[in-house]
């Protein structure tokens, strides 16, 4: 009897042991997988994704030299893969820098964590009426604007580039900072706690392709929506049109309504508006 409780009793112990140990297993395979599929998510949407498909030939080839006992091949690619991890920080760094920055604004981060900075980001009734009222008029004249609007992001870098303001955000201090041959009316404005924090900003400019028929303006707002989860809303001195940019997305021809969804939805593109955005772009090239 005593041998036969010491065996259960030692045995149970095993399965308690054991159970833990599969679970462990298990969430350790699929935290991994998961990572795996969000990271080939997040490179599919950026410009590191050509790289990427390019890394991935390269390693092809080098599997090819391996089964061939290409000698010389083989050589050439244990160099290459030798500095492969500075090369790839190098290529990738923008792209590295702002998925560090995803995660540092990431809900669950901010389901811990909600910081004082966080509860004055968010925009009142009064600025973003006054932003669209502000954008819409200088729509309607053609003078070219270009603001900024931060949000989880500081964008204090940018800001020192630029000439301190710190007013109430108002569409006719907007409009005239944006006057032709005023001071101020080259650059950006930054926006942000409320407040228009500065004016004549210099923004990084995208190296990638938006379009031929589109200025400085429009490349700055794009470059700056690649480094910084910022809204930035531009308004073309030729055509008068609006747009906005975020995230390296550029939406172009929004309409004052669609500008007052978008700033509903927290600065964020609703997808479905991206498809009748995308359309309206293709009938108005026809």
């Amino acid at each position: 009897m005593v041998d036969w409780l010491r065996n259960f009793f030692s045995g149970g112990f095993a399965t308690l042991i054991t159970i833990p140990k599969a679970i462990s297993f298990a969430i350790d395979v699929l935290a991994v997988a998961y990572a795996i599929f969000k990271i080939m998510s997040w490179i599919r949407q950026t410009r590191a994704w050509a790289l990427f498909k390019g890394f991935m030939v390269v390693v092809a080839v080098y599997l090819v030299a391996l089964e061939l006992n290409m000698i010389t091949v083989q050589w050439v690619m244990k160099a290459t893969f030798n500095v492969g991890l500075i090369t790839v920080v190098i290529l990738f760094q923008p792209e590295l820098r702002k998925a560090l920055e995803q995660l540092g604004k990431g809900k669950i981060y901010k389901t811990f964590v909600t910081t004082e900075r966080d509860k004055a980001a968010m925009l009142s009734e009064h600025t973003v009426n006054e932003i669209i009222t502000a954008m819409t008029e200088m729509s309607l004249c053609r003078k070219g604007a270009l603001i900024v609007i931060e949000r989880d992001v500081p964008l204090g870098d940018h800001e020192q580039t630029g000439v301190p303001i710190d007013a109430v955000v108002s569409s006719r201090l907007l409009q005239n900072i944006f006057e032709n041959k005023t001071p101020l009316h080259d650059g950006a404005v930054i926006v942000k706690n409320n407040r228009i924090s500065a004016a004549s900003c210099i923004l990084p400019l995208t190296q990638n392709e938006i379009g031929l028929d589109l200025g400085t303006r429009h490349r700055a707002a794009v470059g700056m929506s690649e480094v910084s989860d910022a809204l930035v809303l531009v308004v073309s001195e030729e055509t008068g049109a609006i747009s906005a940019a975020q995230n390296g997305v550029l939406r172009r021809g929004v309409s004052e309504a669609e500008l007052r969804a978008l700033f509903a939805n927290g600065g964020a593109f609703d997808k479905k508006k991206r498809i009748n955005w995308a359309k309206k772009k293709e009938k108005g090239r026809g």
